[in-house]
């Protein structure tokens, strides 16, 4: 199928045809032809960013705009500003050639008098971000009677970012006989709601498999000590030169350490997290766009609207505890028909978690062995000489100079010339690694021990065990009684995806310390409640001081 058999108006197919589209890809070869065909029913599309979702609404949204109709004609909410912002653009791109078209996105971050200023004429499409749209609303600046067309892209991304009462408010300013397009990468229960409550006899259109993970990526992960996850993750990066990626780590602060240990290591590598201004991180975004960063470290929320094509690893230094994001982070690589590879730093005891994620996305991760020095070593020695054997020569410019190299070099042979210009790039890795050791945890596969095996435990070995087992009485018997404990609070409840697990990892990240004794874990929409020892909590209040923003903030209940 092409462009052109998808009876979209002439000056829409030439744009895209300049702008090197030639046939649909599967999300737009379903559903275009749908919105042109069946101009009634609503159409909820499950497709992995990165799928060409814009332009499988974009193009028949331009289709049936009256230009003019001077009024908001269609509506398309996102999630963050960035994307705001690329589909803007994108649509703009699709219609340039009609002429008096006019797009307008609005979000927060950005001067609102300025985009009062853009709503003085109301556009035919407005792209916006809930909390920006609202508000605009509330007064009085933007009026959606009009609207024919209403899309709600990455909403489950919305659902996750705790928009749900906003697009309620939105929903509820749409005229009845409006049409409501949502596209999600997976389908939550709060999805299937919304489409169950505001819309009529709905389509669902699947490419791919509901909730599945994306064709391209492979999954991966290696098994370590929690305390060598740092260690694990040098090493993937030192065995992949070329890795594009991101990392995606818990909390904020996890980022900035393990950010600032990759810089400070020597990576180009930078952080992106809420407590960055937007310049910064708009600065952090762009420099990662451009691939003058090679490795970006991330929490979910902050690269939300970071829209990149071509990385070539995703990697969770932690795994989420809600399935549906690794599979929003894992859809990240593997894009635009490229191959990607999804990684998971794990230990020992969440092996069960890769489990019901494969259960999920419906595919097997393969346990990988964390590299060693040799191995690394060897990797970048070959790519080093791969980068030389394929360097375009400028001989121009450094013509003129070969004489006096030549002249200086003169007394080396050919093979010293070689291993001197290798050791120059090779040497740091060997050095660093030359006492470097296996950090993979050792699993015993107990399928594959024989009957023999089993008969070798000897009288000694259950003496062993008594032994310990009277060694850990005795450590319980000697803890201290630490007498009534503290309720606290926390800025972090189920609208954030909170669980006990991540309760309790935030904890740890915060405080650093491992003996924080924390019992009786009760989360509310908005908050989680949990006790500590008296004795303790002064110091758990210290580690969140200073902390401000949402989920970071403890205090005395």
């Amino acid at each position: 199928m092409t462009f052109e058999e998808l009876n979209l108006k002439p000056e829409i197919i030439l744009s895209v045809t300049e702008l090197g589209f030639v046939s649909p890809m599967p999300v737009q070869e379903k559903v275009i032809p749908f919105l042109l065909d069946d101009t009634e029913r609503d159409l909820v599309a499950l497709a992995e960013t990165g799928s060409g979702k814009t332009a499988a609404f974009g193009l028949p949204i331009l289709n049936t705009i009256v230009l003019e109709n001077k009024h908001i004609q269609a509506l398309v909410l996102s999630p963050t500003r960035e994307l705001c912002m690329q589909i803007c653009k994108d649509i703009q791109s699709y219609g340039k050639l009609m002429k008096g078209l006019k797009v307008v996105p609005v979000y927060g971050g950005e001067n609102i008098v300025t985009q009062y200023k853009q709503l003085d004429i109301q556009p035919h499409v407005l792209v916006a971000t809930p909390g920006r749209l609202v508000d605009l609303i509330n007064r009085g600046k933007v009026h959606l009677e009009n609207v024919r067309m209403f899309v709600l892209d990455e909403a489950d991304e919305m659902l996750d970012m705790g928009f749900k009462d906003d697009l309620e408010t939105v929903m509820k300013q749409l005229p009845d006989d409006h049409r409501s397009l949502m596209f999600s990468a997976t389908m939550p229960r709060e999805i299937a709601e919304i489409a169950n409550n505001y819309m009529h006899d709905h389509e669902e259109i699947t490419i791919g498999t509901r909730n599945a993970g994306a064709e391209n990526v492979e999954h991966i992960f290696y098994m370590v000590k929690a305390d060598d996850r740092y260690l694990a993750l040098k090493r993937i990066v030192d065995i992949n030169p070329d890795i594009y990626a991101i990392v995606f780590c818990r909390t904020r602060m996890e980022t900035k350490e393990v950010a600032d240990n990759l810089i400070k290591d020597g990576y180009n590598a930078d952080a992106l997290h809420g407590d960055l201004t937007q310049a910064q991180r708009d600065t952090v975004m762009n420099r990662f766009r451009a691939k003058s960063l090679q490795v970006l470290v991330a929490t979910d929320v902050a690269a939300r609207g970071l829209d990149v094509n071509n990385l070539t690893h995703v990697i969770n230094y932690n795994l989420p505890d809600d399935i549906e994001v690794y599979t929003h982070r894992s859809g990240r690589t593997g894009r635009a028909g490229n191959k990607g590879i999804s990684i998971a730093i794990i230990h020992q005891r969440e092996q069960y978690r890769i489990r019901k994620i494969e259960k999920i996305i419906k595919k097997q991760f393969r346990r990988e062995l964390v590299p060693t020095g040799s191995d690394i070593c060897k990797r970048q020695l070959f790519h080093l000489i791969k980068r030389m054997e394929f360097a375009e020569v400028n001989a121009e410019q450094i013509d003129m100079f070969m004489p006096e190299i030549t002249a200086k070099l003169s007394y080396l042979s050919k093979e010293e010339i070689i291993s001197r210009f290798v050791s120059l790039e090779f040497n740091r890795f060997a050095e660093y690694y030359k006492s470097a050791g296996d950090i993979n945890i050792k699993t015993e596969e107990k399928k594959n021990r024989n009957d023999s095996d089993k008969k070798l435990i000897d009288k000694k070995s259950y003496n062993k065990k008594s032994d310990r087992k009277e060694e850990r009485k005795s450590k319980k018997n000697a803890q201290p009684k630490r007498g009534k404990k503290i309720r606290l609070k926390m800025h972090y409840g189920s609208k954030h995806n909170a669980s006990p697990r991540s309760v309790l990892g935030i904890i740890n990240n915060y405080t650093n310390d491992k003996s924080i004794i924390v019992g009786d874990i009760e989360i509310t929409q908005h908050f989680t409640f949990f006790d500590v020892y008296a004795d303790q909590a002064e110091k758990v209040l210290a580690a969140f001081s200073g902390f401000k923003g949402r989920g970071m903030k403890v205090e005395l209940a």
